[in-house]
């Protein structure tokens, strides 16, 4: 392992704040990745006259389980269950409420407090507020990641550009980025959603518009800084391409500024997914989603829960990945490792 490489490592293990936040963010996130499995409305496995079955994985229609309609099976229905523990058993999740499963048998109205079969209780419209949070906690962090990922790679492109070249290629570069970094990004998400139905690709697309510009400054500064060095100089010297410089010699010295950067890009992208969905301007109606869930607890203070939940969980997402920002940041910095 590269020395440089390890001394970094060795520093970031020694924030236990960021290590220890690391691997509680991979626990949660790797338990949200398999949400189908902790958090559904049909059984794991099911075991029917010497037969086996997997509803999670394919659709059986009541038919199959000695059933009168050939529609998918209902396993909720006390009749399907019957039927099948006549036979054979099945085996559930341990929360057996999908993000859009409706509880019909709700002791009083909706939302309804939590109790020992909905654990953090239901919503305004009787779903399960535990199943909601671990499926819109995977599509928060999801959405994040591949905004951050999109939007760093076109970042980083634009600004080692900037930076390399210089001269009108960089002041018209500059010139266009403080234009459109001035667009009123809400604004036109609202007149868009007017007449665009809102989806994961749809939003994904336009915050990709106007979240590149983050790392452009950070990178072209670098550029800027090192095009002038003398290895850089002989490389040209020597007849090496421009690709090649920018590639191998030149960006390793910026991407020690971006990946410090990034987790703190991605909890801007997962507070940016939020807040439209707050504002009602995310994603479709009863998509699971935390932004969703504020908005619920807003519009019913009388269900406490609602709002607390999905603040606790945000609030535990937002800091783990500051605290992992701030590790990497640590680990990185030149000063400190000297």
């Amino acid at each position: 392992m590269n020395p440089l490489l390890k001394l970094r490592i060795d520093r970031f293990k020694a924030n236990k704040r960021g290590f220890w936040s690391l691997w509680i963010f991979t626990l949660l996130f790797t338990v949200t990745l398999f949400a189908e499995v902790v958090a559904n409305d049909k059984p794991l496995f099911v075991s029917f006259d010497d037969g086996w079955y997997f509803p999670i994985a394919k659709q059986y229609s009541e038919i199959e389980f000695g059933g009168e309609f050939a529609a998918e099976a209902d396993y909720t229905d006390p009749y399907v269950q019957d039927l099948i523990n006549e036979k054979g058993f099945m085996v559930w999740p341990i929360i057996r409420f999908s993000y859009d499963t409706i509880n019909y048998n709700l002791p009083g109205p909706a939302p309804s407090a939590p109790d020992s079969i909905n654990w953090l209780g239901t919503d305004d419209r009787g779903r399960d507020v535990l199943a909601r949070i671990i499926y819109g906690f995977r599509i928060s962090v999801l959405f994040g990641f591949v905004l951050t990922i999109v939007s760093s790679i076109i970042g980083v492109v634009v600004g080692a550009t900037q930076g390399y070249y210089g001269g009108k290629l960089d002041l018209i570069g500059q010139r266009f980025i403080e234009v459109w970094s001035g667009m009123p990004t809400l604004f036109l998400l609202i007149i868009l959603s007017s007449f665009v139905e809102p989806s994961f690709w749809w939003l994904l697309g336009i915050m990709v518009l106007f979240s590149w510009m983050s790392l452009v400054g950070v990178v072209r500064a670098e550029f800027l800084r090192c095009r002038n060095f003398d290895y850089v100089k002989a490389a040209h010297a020597l007849g090496v391409s421009d690709k090649r410089i920018i590639s191998r010699h030149m960006l390793p010295n910026a991407m020690v500024a971006t990946l410090t950067m990034i987790p703190f890009i991605l909890s801007g992208s997962v507070t940016t997914l939020t807040s439209l969905d707050f504002l009602g301007f995310g994603l479709p109606s009863g998509s699971p989603s935390l932004g969703e869930l504020l908005a619920q607890g807003k519009a019913n203070l009388q269900a406490p829960w609602l709002g607390f939940s999905a603040f606790i969980v945000l609030s535990i997402m937002l800091s783990l990945l500051v605290f992992i920002g701030e590790a990497v940041r640590d680990a990185f910095d030149p000063h400190a490792q000297a």
